[in-house]
């Protein structure tokens, strides 16, 4: 009866997809060599051809990895590259002429004691990485420091909007429990080293998504404190006007989600809410188009997870890591490729 029941719900989805001014299209799943450790909440970047998969958590959270792990693609296969200055979870990356950039993050003060966190420390380092001498070094400091942020490049600067951080600092922002919720908009320039604050994002939330097309940085997702409180927010930033612009949200309420742009799409990955009165992973696969300010659905991952991250090489877009359980820091090692379906004329 279970079984008849999903098939029950999961067509009357598809029928009412054309009514929510959705559509539901295909797209192909292929798994591939999995990440050689558990981790969740981690930084994703592509350089070069290349797929590096770092820091996060591991081992149920209670350390926090240095790990730098690449992919390459090509030969399905994963090598160590120097470690993080520090370990930290909740960071995000960019990519910017050749070089990758680490930003922010949170480190946990745990009670050893006990094997209880008692609250992440935020970080504003930016460390930069060149793959030519597989060496990081120290660049310009975030002015606020925080996690569970995220980054888009534009043009050749970092934009890093919104996360978390230390309720004790000065500065704006939505008090929820141990750490306030950042709409705190600033970006960064590596050819000079220094930021600059920008008018703020207009709804803070953290364990947000970013993702750049035509120009404009979209900010989608996320959530303000617990996971009961996941969004489907979706605003639009452009540098030219420097103004802020809400689009169409997010079908399903989602944080700790991922984001790629292929094509004339932002796809979304993954992530974590709450379905009725339980906490879940996602699986699901949704995309953005901001020529129709439309969103479609696509096939799931075939791993539900949260705290992932995403990157696009040679017509495929690689979603890796992630922790398979709500409320968590459990890690996996999924890495599964999709094949977005093509776009039509």
């Amino acid at each position: 009866m279970r079984r008849a029941g999903f098939s029950l719900v999961f067509g009357l989805t598809l029928l009412c997809l054309p009514l929510l001014g959705l559509t539901a299209s295909g797209g192909h799943w292929e798994s591939r060599a999995p990440l050689p450790g558990n981790r969740t909440e981690v930084a994703v970047a592509e350089l070069d051809g290349k797929i590096y998969v770092m820091g996060g958590y591991k081992y149920y959270g209670i350390v926090t990895s240095r790990a730098v792990e690449v992919y390459d693609p090509q030969t399905d296969r994963w090598e160590e590259k120097a470690s993080l200055p520090q370990g930290r979870q909740h960071p995000a990356a960019a990519v910017v002429n050749g070089k990758l950039y680490f930003i922010g993050g949170f480190t946990p003060i745990w009670n050893w004691h006990t094997l209880t966190k008692w609250e992440d420390n935020p970080a504003r380092d930016v460390w930069e990485y060149d793959p030519g001498q597989n060496r990081w070094r120290v660049r310009a400091p975030m002015p606020t420091a925080r996690g569970a942020l995220a980054v888009g490049v534009i043009d050749g600067k970092i934009y890093a909007v919104g996360g978390k951080k230390d309720r004790k600092e000065q500065g704006e922002g939505k008090q929820k429990g141990k750490m306030e919720i950042l709409s705190t908009f600033e970006v960064y320039d590596p050819v000079t080293d220094t930021w600059q604050t920008l008018p703020p994002m207009p709804t803070p939330r953290d364990h947000l998504t970013a993702a750049v097309l035509n120009g404009r940085l979209y900010v989608i997702g996320g959530r303000q404190g617990g996971i009961g409180s996941s969004m489907t927010v979706n605003e639009m930033y452009d540098p030219k006007t420097q103004r802020w612009i809400t689009k169409a949200p997010m079908p399903s309420k989602r944080s700790g989600i991922a984001a790629a742009v292929f094509g004339r799409r932002i796809y979304i990955f993954g992530g974590e809410g709450k379905k009725e009165t339980e906490y879940i992973a996602f699986n699901a696969t949704e995309s953005y188009n901001p020529d129709t300010d439309q969103w479609t659905t696509h096939a799931p991952m075939a791993h539900a997870r949260h705290g992932l991250g995403a990157a696009v090489f040679d017509g495929r877009i690689y979603v890796i890591a992630g922790g398979p359980v709500s409320a968590s820091a459990r890690g996996g090692n999924a890495n599964e490729a999709f094949t977005p379906p093509s776009e039509r004329p």
